[in-house]
């Protein structure tokens, strides 16, 4: 039996089939799978909206090193499991314990390398089944681009 996450892919092939499109908004997507009875998700409750929102605005929040000018991420973020439930608890930067830190980075470094894996396999997928054309190139080492960025002109100095 087919997952639900496959289901879900089946109707979108078969969307872009009827349709002709092989870009799609998903939007359109869900209308289509609604009108041929998909069922409809439970709306999130108030709570978890606003809780998302507070995710965003943690996440969004962006401090300024005294000494260098450089922008940080105030608020770290662990993803953690408690009992069934996956939670992602916040802390701040500044008063972060060190095992904190380490774990909140460590999670985004291998968010990271999964990226980098799936993208990996993407480009070698297309230059594959594209060998007629020039093969693109998506080099993984960052260390220049890292670099670049870190010494480039502060866009915000310029315009004051």
């Amino acid at each position: 039996m087919a997952t639900k996450a496959q289901q879900m892919q089946s109707i979108i092939k078969r969307y872009r089939e009827e349709t002709g499109k092989a870009s799609v908004n998903m939007h359109e997507v869900a209308e289509y799978a609604a009108n041929m009875g998909w069922p409809l998700p439970a709306p999130k409750t108030a709570l978890d909206r606003l809780a998302e929102q507070f995710s965003s605005a943690a996440r969004e929040e962006i401090r300024r090193d005294d000494v260098t000018g450089r922008p940080y991420r105030a608020n770290l973020a662990v993803t953690t499991w408690q009992g069934s439930q996956q939670l992602t608890l916040w802390t701040d930067i500044d008063v972060a314990p060190r095992h904190i830190a380490h774990k909140s980075f460590q999670q985004r470094r291998e968010q990271m390398v999964g990226d980098a894996v799936q993208l990996t396999f993407d480009v070698m997928h297309w230059n594959k089944i594209n060998e007629v054309e020039e093969p693109i190139e998506m080099p993984m080492d960052f260390t220049d681009d890292v670099q670049w960025r870190i010494n480039a002109p502060n866009d915000e100095k310029k315009s004051a």
